[in-house]
């Protein structure tokens, strides 16, 4: 028998916010797998480790995932990575890849289960709660509202898609150019909202373009609602 690889959304921070589901499989499975040199060092096993402690005692894979911008490059990364799942799902292992919010939000675990679904082995997504999600919950702002559109960017790449259109915009992974994102939604009109490091111990919230600075950490976010909406 083979194994099957679970890709497990462990939410934006908060380890209350891991589902059932999630909790159970990685209970049950013989290895859990993460981006990086060191699954320990992951925040997404750092955040699993604070709902399921006994996921200390699993056996531990690391999969390497170089963040560059290289496509020919990443592309043989994610092989080498799929091929690794491959090697203990042959074994009959079944193995847990973590990954931040939901996997199938701009998640590494994407690429990798492409390859090892079409090698021929079972895969499944086990949904978390995304970092927009849970951030505009936190700041008590609806997403969308009635008919209004919702256009998420990830902001690292693709600044100006979206700017022109009516409707709620979320930018991810905002901090990088937040200086830019913060020029670019001065010139919308729209009103602005920001959480950085959402359902971590050092979350912040601003509640208007004014107060948000001009750096940030790698995991803020940044939702720009149209105020004719509101």
């Amino acid at each position: 028998m083979k194994g099957t690889l679970y890709g497990i959304g462990v939410g934006p921070g908060d380890p209350e916010l891991l589902t059932i589901k999630a909790i159970k499989r990685i209970q049950q499975v013989d290895i859990i797998a993460a981006p990086g040199q060191d699954v320990r060092e992951s925040v997404a096993f750092q955040i699993a480790a604070q709902a399921v402690p006994e996921i200390a005692a699993k056996e531990l894979l690391p999969v390497r995932m170089p963040m560059v911008m290289d496509r020919a490059y990443m592309e043989e990364a994610h092989r080498q990575g799929a091929a690794l799942l491959i090697r203990e799902l042959e074994k009959g292992k079944d193995v847990a890849f973590l990954t931040l919010g939901d996997p199938t939000v701009y998640s590494t675990f994407s690429y990798l289960e492409k390859i090892v679904r079409h090698a021929g082995y079972e895969t499944c997504y086990l949904s978390g709660i995304p970092s927009f999600i849970a951030a505009a919950s936190t700041l008590g702002v609806p997403l969308a509202e009635w008919q209004e559109p919702l256009t998420i960017i990830p902001a690292a790449h693709r600044l100006t898609e979206g700017l022109t259109q009516d409707g709620n915009l979320v930018f991810m992974k905002s901090g990088s150019r937040l200086s830019t994102v913060k020029e670019l939604l001065r010139a919308s009109g729209k009103q602005v909202f920001m959480v950085e490091n959402c359902g971590m111990p050092t979350e912040k919230r601003y509640t208007s373009l004014e107060e948000i600075p001009d750096e940030a950490g790698y995991f803020t976010l940044i939702i720009a609602k149209d105020p004719v909406a509101r």
